[in-house]
């Protein structure tokens, strides 16, 4: 079911179809936590930190498919909004060439080179080899993990962000029993969490894409509609691509922190990991209120309506600016109790590294979600350049702290490179957004009474 967001309440039309996404993030995310959580109370906290290791690498690849996925369906709902149907179809098209071609480059660079990249993050041998062998299998997914996000995203495109959910709870379920079968019955420790974990983003996507096929009529392609065009693929790839570095260059940053923390031993790389999970979880309302406003944002640019992109864009804001103070106060005073759910209490030390690192987040947390927020606004207005640089600020903030101040201040250290990433890419990004407000406000001929972002 396809929804126009060029008409209507912004406010509700962005709650409502955040909705569906913010459960499907949480589900998504339940694939990373029933996996930390099976894999450290069945294997322990070396088998854990063992699955926790790459996360930033995971990041890095599998962001970037996400994040290219994201951007090839912003001229989707352009395109959508605008009424040009049959223009929308060949994007679809076409997205699926490249996103075909992608995952066969991605899949074998990857698998020829893991044992690489474990090496670069200074892995400690302890938890070296089930480090590789959870990592190996997650990129033998990628395929997978594209298929279903580029379905997703184009139901998203066309206002349709309950189906991708429904279909991402089913292979959540499946995910958390194959989790338990393939541990505690085939007995293919961490290497099982991986395969449960790829084999239910497949069942995901699969769904997806026959249901994508045989019920929106709007998608429905003619037989000239389904050529490959040099001019659509161009457009494509400069959303897409830029959307997917963006991503990466986040995680950069971040693999630079993973391994300053796996040179602290494997005690941190526990609790950075326990804790990475429920900062994750703790994001996905962020994620699914941005997805909403760039999805508003791109349909109403198609359509020409600035103004109710400034104030889509100013009530989704308000909404995580409200959200992160909830979550920060959650996290601030549970975030040890919480950390239990991977890590049994007996292990002291790394429940209370997990909590610190929480604790000094949940301050933060509000101006994350300004960041977000914002950020996908610029990209579904079609400035993904922009977007990406700020990406670029968060990973040498990151770095810079992980690099200059770890060996001084150790694990402490760690616990404010991501808020100082935070502050610094939203202080870019914020002022970044008005300008290029302003620049669609002059491209599309449309007079506001009301600075309305400015004035928010």
């Amino acid at each position: 079911m396809t929804k126009d967001m060029t008409e209507g309440n912004p406010l509700l039309l962005i709650l409502k179809f955040a909705l569906p996404l913010l459960a499907g993030n949480l589900l998504q995310q339940g694939y990373n936590v029933a996996d930390a959580a099976i894999v450290g109370r069945f294997l322990g906290t070396d088998a854990l930190a063992g699955v926790g290791a790459s996360s930033s690498v995971q990041f890095l690849i599998l962001g970037f498919c996400i994040g290219t996925c994201t951007g090839f369906c912003v001229p989707v709902a352009q395109r959508f909004g605008a009424g040009d149907y049959s223009a929308m179809r060949r994007f679809v098209f076409n997205s699926f060439i490249l996103t075909a071609i992608l995952a066969v480059v991605l899949t074998i660079l990857c698998a020829l080179f893991c044992t690489q990249i474990v090496e670069l993050l200074a892995t400690p041998q302890d938890i070296f080899a089930d480090a590789y062998i959870y990592l190996l299998v997650i990129l033998l997914g990628i395929p997978f993990t594209l298929l279903y996000n580029l379905t997703s995203s184009i139901m998203r495109a066309v206002g349709d962000s309950r189906t991708p959910f429904l279909f991402l709870a089913f292979a959540c379920v499946a995910n958390i029993f194959l989790d338990i079968f393939c541990i505690t019955t085939l007995k293919w420790g961490v290497a099982g969490a991986a395969i449960a974990t790829i084999t239910s983003q497949l069942m995901s996507g699969v769904l997806c894409l026959i249901y994508m096929m045989k019920k929106y009529p709007v998608l429905k392609m003619k037989k000239e509609e389904l050529e490959m065009r040099g001019d659509f693929m161009r457009t494509l790839v400069i959303m897409g691509f830029p959307m997917g570095l963006q991503f990466s260059i986040t995680a950069i940053g971040s693999m630079v922190m993973q391994a300053a923390t796996n040179n602290l031993g494997s005690v941190y790389v526990s609790a950075n990991t326990a804790a990475s999970r429920l900062k994750s979880f703790a994001m996905c309302p962020f994620d699914a209120i941005a997805a909403a406003v760039s999805t508003f944002c791109s349909q109403n640019y198609g359509a020409k309506k600035v103004n109710r992109i400034k104030k889509g864009l100013r009530q989704g804001t308000v909404a995580g600016i409200l959200y992160g103070i909830i979550i920060g106060t959650v996290l601030i005073f549970f975030g040890r109790q919480l950390s239990m759910i991977f890590v049994d209490g007996k292990e002291t030390l790394v429940l209370d590294a997990s909590h610190d690192m929480l604790f000094y987040s949940g301050f933060f947390y509000w101006i994350l979600g300004i960041l977000i927020i914002v950020r996908l606004c610029v990209q579904g207005l079609g400035y993904s350049g922009r977007a990406v640089f700020s990406g670029v600020v968060e990973m040498i903030a990151r770095s810079v702290v992980s690099i200059g101040f770890v060996p001084m201040w150790g694990f402490t250290a760690i616990c404010f490179a991501d808020q100082a990433a935070w502050v610094t890419a939203a202080m870019y990004v914020v002022p970044t957004c008005i300008y290029c407000l302003k620049k669609v406000e002059k491209e599309l001929g449309e007079k506001t009474d009301v600075e309305v972002l400015e004035n928010s």
